[in-house]
């Protein structure tokens, strides 16, 4: 399988939900099926098809996670200077010219784009628009509601 970027950040969160899964929600689960259990007839047992659909849902989270911290490729974009050019994990701040306000974007893995945050996928329209691009280039951004200039103000490894 092809190997995903992920930031170190991006890691780390996983392995902490992870973590808790395995530790905290896993065991409180199974106490709540067995307590289900013990009120007797399952058939019509609200509380034990509660537990079992949300142990459905916390081992197939677990498998996902095994899988995506599997298929990790940690980029710590710290490790590789200042060169100056907007890469995965670099923090991009931006002029939107058209709305005439500034931006901050970071260049995240799929899994860790929020753009409340201000992370961006790295397979983002915008991420594509400026990857490679440097320090008061400018980039053109082919959005659904049609194109957005940006200019790149600085380019921050973070």
């Amino acid at each position: 399988m092809n190997k995903v970027p992920i930031t170190n950040r991006g890691v780390d969160l996983l392995r902490v939900e992870l973590r808790r899964l395995k530790s905290v929600d896993r065991p409180r689960i199974v106490q709540a099926i067995a307590e289900a259990r013990a009120h007797g007839d399952l058939k019509e047992n609200a509380e034990y098809h509660a537990a079992k659909e949300e142990q459905g849902f916390c081992e197939g989270r677990i498998r996902d996670i095994d899988g995506k911290l599997s298929n990790a490729q940690v980029i710590d974009v710290t490790e590789f200077g200042t060169t100056g050019k907007v890469i995965f994990g670099a923090t991009v701040d931006l002029f939107d010219e058209a709305e005439d306000k500034e931006l901050t974007y970071q260049i995240v893995g799929e899994d860790e784009a929020n753009i409340a945050a201000g992370m961006i996928s790295v397979g983002s329209p915008i991420a594509r628009a400026l990857i490679g691009k440097e320090e008061g280039d400018e980039a053109v951004v082919k959005a659904p509601g049609g194109e957005k200039t940006f200019e790149i103000v600085a380019v921050r490894y973070i």
